[in-house]
């Protein structure tokens, strides 16, 4: 199964290459097609950093603008989506610093390259949460607010990881961070989710289900 997720994946940037081959040729209306599988990525990022719908539209726009205007740049050394992802968090990041409503959270300096695994044991990955809880739509809303209030570093690695389902080497190369960065952050984003949702989901448990039990 890890080679066909393998040769899916070569496949897939080969293809990804041969279409940039042709656009930087002179076929720019193949542009569009390579673009359109990753806006929805791209929107939804830079909407988790800005919080807000036309800006994240505008910034969308400008990352995408960007990455044809620098398309000759790409050299497929990681997949196109990463590559238009950095982009897209470069564009948001700077967006954020000019309107000065950055904040870094003081818990960073924190050892995040320690090694390991950061899964927490008592943490239940919120994706484990029944499709029957998660399609109310006060539950929804409890964790869209949930993940909107968290820190920058840790809400921009619980989108690309646990929403858009980037893997870890991927959501480093995306953020320009390490891939034990990454683990960090994530357990810190997981565990500060967990604190949010746990009050809210324990309405909507039946007794003896399990799958509440991390969040009691």
């Amino acid at each position: 199964m890890t080679e066909d997720l393998t040769d899916r994946t070569t496949n897939g940037k080969a293809k990804e290459c041969a279409q940039i081959a042709r656009i930087l040729a002179g076929e720019r209306d193949l542009f569009h097609e390579l673009i359109r599988p990753h806006e929805r990525v791209v929107y939804r990022m830079l909407f988790s950093m800005l919080n807000n719908e036309a800006e994240a539209e505008d910034a969308s726009q400008a990352a995408i603008i960007h990455a044809y205007t620098n398309l000759a740049k790409y050299r497929g050394e990681s997949r196109f989506s990463t590559w238009l992802v950095t982009i897209a968090l470069n564009e948001g990041r700077n967006r954020l610093r000019k309107a000065k409503t950055m904040r870094e959270d003081s818990i960073e300096a924190l050892s995040e390259e320690s090694d390991g695994d950061y899964t927490p044991a008592l943490l239940t990955d919120w994706r484990e949460i029944p499709s029957a809880v998660l399609e109310r739509k006060e539950v929804r809303a409890h964790l869209e607010k949930a993940i909107d209030q968290l820190p920058a570093i840790y809400r921009e690695v619980l989108v690309l990881r646990d929403v858009e389902g980037l893997d870890i080497e991927e959501t480093a190369q995306g953020l320009s961070i390490t891939a034990a960065s990454v683990k960090v952050r994530l357990h810190r984003a997981r565990r500060l989710l967990q604190k949010n949702l746990a009050p809210v989901l324990k309405g909507y448990a039946p007794k003896g289900k399990s799958w509440l039990g991390a969040w009691s």
